[in-house]
């Protein structure tokens, strides 16, 4: 148990210390984590076995709502940023998922996408509110009433986005094991028991619904404020994919492994598109097969199968799998 929270804690203390220990990666990091956040919403649904291939819908709704804030209202607080985009894309949670939890695999998938294409579509033809295909820009809030340079401006970012990072993963795993989210993760392994026991089943995923699109909301606003700029790109099928993607890579239902699959796709796919241009795609593609055959639990399930040769104990693959 000791060696199982010191590598995360020693992870941790490493990132913690790159704006003094390589600054030149500080922003490639930053986005990395809100990534991570946003993917820990997919995560949250695939707990119960649904994917949702437009979950980029509420990247780009919360991104858009700081933007819009902005603009009305120069010089607007960073926590009031924040609250007001989170809200926005949970309230668009609710909306949208009143409508999609009543399906379940492909059709929940694809009403997903969906959604999030008709939004795309608003974003580019209403071009004198959005910007269209330029976007908009996302100028930096004041942080306490300051207005702050850059250089510090984007230390606060990342240390915010770090604790955010450990708060709502912790909040993620501890709702996981609460009865609201053990019923929800029900709805994979028996959802006719659920109907048995008098639980409304699309009551329970709506739940989760609501839980994950305030995440991806939480991961799109970062995204937009760190960049300056939101596109109709934070919408785009793409981007819901890659989140698919970035889960798949890191662990399949792994909060912790959201995180992890966020900063390696980062990093590989900076340095690959750098030094690789014409076949990034390419190589991270190979790299999705290559775990998806040999190792189907994610990099985290790597890890856990590792630490688990090392320790002589039992692997564990879920944060709160009972």
């Amino acid at each position: 148990m000791t060696v199982r929270l010191a590598v995360p804690a020693m992870i941790l203390l490493a990132v913690a210390a790159i704006p003094f220990a390589a600054p030149s990666l500080q922003l490639l990091m930053n986005l990395a984590l809100a990534k991570g956040i946003a993917v820990v919403g997919v995560t949250v649904l695939l707990r119960a076995g649904q994917v949702s291939f437009g979950h980029a819908l509420f990247f780009a709704i919360a991104a858009y709502a700081a933007a819009f804030l902005s603009a009305t209202m120069p010089g607007a607080d960073l926590v009031l940023v924040l609250v007001v985009a989170v809200a926005g894309a949970a309230i668009s949670g609710i909306l949208v998922g009143l409508f999609v939890v009543r399906y379940r695999g492909i059709f929940f998938g694809m009403l997903n996408l969906a959604f999030s294409m008709i939004f795309w579509s608003i974003l580019e033809k209403f071009y004198h509110y959005t910007g269209g295909a330029d976007g908009i820009r996302l100028p930096r809030p004041t942080v306490f009433g300051m207005a702050l340079e850059r250089g510090p401006f984007e230390l606060i970012m990342f240390y915010l986005s770090l604790s955010l990072v450990i708060l709502l993963g912790w909040f993620t795993v501890r709702w996981f094991a609460s009865p609201a989210g053990q019923l929800f993760q029900t709805i994979k392994t028996n959802e006719t028991r659920l109907q048995y026991l008098g639980v409304s089943p699309q009551r329970a995923l709506l739940t989760g619904y609501v839980l994950s699109a305030a995440l991806c909301g939480t991961g799109g606003v970062i995204m937009g404020i760190v960049q300056g700029v939101v596109t109709p790109e934070f919408a785009w099928w793409i981007r819901s994919g890659e989140m698919v993607f970035i889960a798949v890579l890191g662990g399949a239902g792994s909060v912790a492994g959201a995180f992890v699959g966020a900063a390696i796709y980062e990093i590989v796919r900076t340095y690959a598109s750098a030094f690789a241009g014409d076949i990034w795609q390419m190589l991270l593609g190979g790299f999705l097969l290559v775990i998806v055959i040999f190792a189907p639990k994610g990099v985290i399930g790597i890890y856990n199968a590792t630490l688990a040769r090392l320790t002589g104990t039992r692997a564990n693959d879920g944060e709160t799998r009972k």
